[in-house]
């Protein structure tokens, strides 16, 4: 019970810190980031000790850093990073591979180090930073943009390579080069397996299940939520899988929770569920960096200071200029060259893993330990800020990169929406409207967030985003800012207020509303025309009536033919056709 009281209070202490810290941060305009690290020194050991690593501090910055995985899954689409898989693996291994000689070539220049040491130390500052760059990214939101895409992919790639090195590592001290092969050749079997696992659930299983969910949010979240801890349950217990056949291996969990986001990135209502997931994911990555500060040690932290500071200076403008060059030589411009770049500078959180295992498997002592948390940290903390003002600084310096860059051939970019039709809502309003805009616009894309109605759209030849109008991340993949024309058939005031502030200034927008008040607010707010379905019934009641009683007739044969253009199987009905039955005319 102590124990259990101890461990609560350690959690509210973690949360109430790092808060205020993000606070002050936020009214300061300083990255959370470093404010999270900064309270994590300040009580843990390293100065207040009021706050120790334990099994509950450990648990949750692993899930912060696994559900930080899952929704990096659940953002990549495979037919949108296509394009960018082969400069991916061409940037990743030579990438990787350079910086691992210059991390072990300026440990061997460090008086304290050997050759294992230094060869270690190599293969811990390959990797840049997953947490602080697909954060800063989501903060930024740019993690769809090219540059974005191109960092995460490389750090995928890396991430892989972690996974391997470290279930080599986990097995201490090779007897012979056949065991390392035996390991390596286990671990690869592994990945592809898991990988095997999601792409064939992504085209199965998920999709009959999401379909008769996707309209049920809260269940469409827990689902989705159950699916990442299968996959996480699975990485975390490889070995009680494994044990029958007597062979041992580590999978880390961040692995499977992102395979677990990439099977459900493939679906058409993935989108929807990225912004559900952002909150729960700040929570835990909060505790996530508060954590890693919390494993400071002062002793081993100071052992090598001097060398870590010394090691920072020189690793974070080689890894730039390594990227930079690889980045240039795979043909892409100027701007994305240089903030694809900027934001890998850091070594990653994984160093200090890979170090840990390292130790703990007797190739390092406690000491490079500490000079590789120490790195990590600093090279993290002093990243966030490039990250922060990274397009600043391309503006900046913008002349002379253009003298030491090519000139950007690159052609593999999909094709983004630009000065077309967003439509949100597809019902008796927008449905007789989409004919007319898609004769007049080139793209025409719709927002709506019930599967019948998307796959109605899809088979009528629309491009459809499965989602909730109200959220950022949809709003965005619509390319609301970019659009000449929108069109929004809720009357949700939150959602058309939203579309009113994403919108250019030149863009038309048509909204829908139910109250006059609405009404006023809206076009108060931008609206060019705010479409009131009870007033327009009302409209053509009065000529229904008018028609009744100057031709009874006349009367029948027009609701004859609305009639039978609401019953028409035909969804989506010609430009020509209208309610209306000669009214009109």
């Amino acid at each position: 019970m102590v124990t259990e009281v101890a461990l609560t209070a350690d959690f509210a202490i973690i949360i109430l810190s790092a808060t205020l810290a993000g606070f002050v941060a936020k009214r300061t305009g300083q990255p959370t980031i470093i404010a999270y690290i900064l309270a994590g020194v300040v009580i843990g050991p390293a100065v207040l000790g009021i706050v120790e690593v334990s099994e509950l501090t450990e648990l949750l910055s692993e899930l912060g850093l696994a559900l930080l995985l899952f929704l990096l899954g659940i953002k990549m689409r495979l037919d949108e990073i296509k394009h960018i898989l082969s400069p991916i693996v061409k940037i990743s291994i030579p990438q990787m591979a350079a910086v691992f000689a210059a991390g072990m070539g300026v440990a061997l220049a460090l008086p304290p180090f050997g050759l294992l040491e230094s060869f270690i130390i190599g293969l811990a500052v390959m990797y840049s930073s997953t947490a602080v760059v697909i954060k800063m990214l989501n903060d930024k939101d740019e993690a769809t943009s090219l540059h974005g895409k191109i960092d995460v992919g490389v750090l995928l790639v890396q991430d892989v390579v972690v996974v391997i090195i470290l279930a080599v590592l986990a097995a201490g001290r090779p007897d012979d080069l056949a065991e390392v092969a035996t390991t390596l050749a286990v671990v690869l079997v592994l990945v592809a397996l898991i990988t095997v696992a999601a792409v064939t659930a992504s085209q199965s299983v998920l999709p009959v299940v999401f379909r008769r969910i996707a309209d049920n949010k809260e269940v469409f979240f827990l689902v989705a939520l159950s699916w990442a801890f299968l996959f996480v349950f699975v990485s975390d217990n490889i070995n009680l899988f494994l044990a029958p056949l007597g062979i041992e291996a580590y999978l880390s969990i961040e692995m499977g929770a992102f395979m677990a986001g990439l099977a459900i990135a493939q679906l058409p209502y993935s989108k929807e569920l990225q912004d559900r997931v952002n909150p729960l994911t700040d929570l835990f990555v909060m505790v996530f960096f508060v954590s890693v500060a919390l494993d400071l040690q002062a002793a081993q932290l100071l052992a090598h200071w001097q060398e870590a500071i010394v090691a920072a200076l020189v690793l974070m403008p080689v890894k730039f200029l390594v990227f930079f060059y690889l980045l240039d030589w795979q043909g892409f411009d100027h701007e994305t060259t240089f903030l694809g770049s900027i934001n890998m500078i850091q070594v990653s959180e994984f160093g200090i893993i890979v170090a840990a295992v390292a130790f703990e498997g007797g190739f390092i002592p406690a000491e490079v330990l500490g000079f590789m948390t120490l790195l990590a940290i600093f090279t993290m903390a002093v990243s966030v800020y490039f990250v922060e003002f990274n397009h600043a600084l391309f503006e900046r310096f913008e002349p002379t990169i253009n003298r030491w860059t090519g000139a950007g051939a690159f052609e593999g970019g999909k094709r983004e929406y630009r000065d077309h039709v967003v439509v949100v809502g597809y019902d008796e309003v927008t449905k007789n409207a989409l004919p007319l805009l898609a004769d007049r616009y080139e793209d025409l894309v719709v927002v709506d967030r019930t599967v019948s109605h998307v796959d109605t759209l899809e088979e009528g030849g629309y491009d459809v985003i499965f989602g909730d109008a109200r959220n950022a991340t949809i709003r965005k993949d619509a390319a609301v800012k970019r659009a000449d024309f929108v069109l929004s058939s809720s009357v949700d005031p939150a959602v058309n207020e939203a579309l009113l502030r994403d919108v250019d200034d030149d863009a038309t927008v048509f909204v829908e509303a139910k109250r006059i008040e609405h009404a006023r607010t809206l076009y108060d707010s931008g609206a060019h025309c705010v479409i009131m379905t009870p007033y327009l019934a009302a409209d053509r009641l009065a000529e229904y009536l008018r028609a009744y009683l100057e031709d009874e007739d006349a009367l029948v044969e027009a609701i004859d033919t609305d009639v039978e253009l609401l019953e028409a199987p035909n969804s989506l009905p010609a430009p020509r056709d209208r309610l209306g039955g000669g009214l009109d005319e």
